[in-house]
């Protein structure tokens, strides 16, 4: 089973990953967690990015994410290629090549869940603190979905304190997530 949290950077995923992923291990189910690769790139990121750069981020995902499911039962992804090719297109362009593919790579995804942008952000030292730039991020990635109309789960602003009970039952009742308890 892969899930993937969705959105601009700053508005909570890694908090999540971990908290499904302790959840989960709680259950006794074997899961890893795909951390967001750009903060591994060699290459400048955010609004310095290059092509190259947006195109090591997507390809290493995706490489990620298939080394976690080799070893795990549950895959947990901070970040989805979705995400990887809303940054690529906002500073370059639709890459139309790389759109297809990662609009096939979304099938692989069992859950997603998009996390809402509060239009605030918080200084971690490797990501855009440019509200602006966020919520470009933000917008784009929901018209990624839209534009295809991509299964997710919208988690609600404003419910924070929610969240990680409501993922949990999705993925819980999902009938990858009730075959794993079984």
């Amino acid at each position: 089973m892969k899930i993937a949290f969705i959105g601009t950077h700053g508005v909570g995923k890694t908090t999540l990953c971990y908290e499904l992923a302790a959840a989960l291990k709680r259950e006794g189910i074997h899961v890893d967690i795909v951390k967001e690769v750009a903060r591994l790139s060699p290459l400048p990121i955010n609004q310095k990015t290059s092509l190259e750069a947006q195109t090591w981020i997507f390809f290493t995902q995706m490489a990620e994410e298939i080394r976690s499911g080799s070893q795990h039962d549950v895959v947990v992804c901070d970040r989805s290629v979705l995400d990887n090719y809303a940054y690529m297109r906002l500073a370059f362009g639709r890459q139309l090549p790389i759109e297809r593919f990662m609009y096939h790579w979304m099938k692989s995804y069992d859950l997603l869940f998009k996390v809402p942008f509060s239009g605030q952000l918080a200084a971690d030292g490797v990501r855009d603190t440019d509200t602006f730039f966020a919520a470009a991020v933000d917008q784009l990635v929901d018209r990624l979905l839209r534009e295809r109309t991509l299964p997710h789960e919208r988690l609600e602003p404003g419910a924070r304190p929610t969240w990680i009970e409501q993922v949990k039952q999705v993925v819980l009742n999902h009938p990858k997530g009730q075959k794993r308890l079984m």
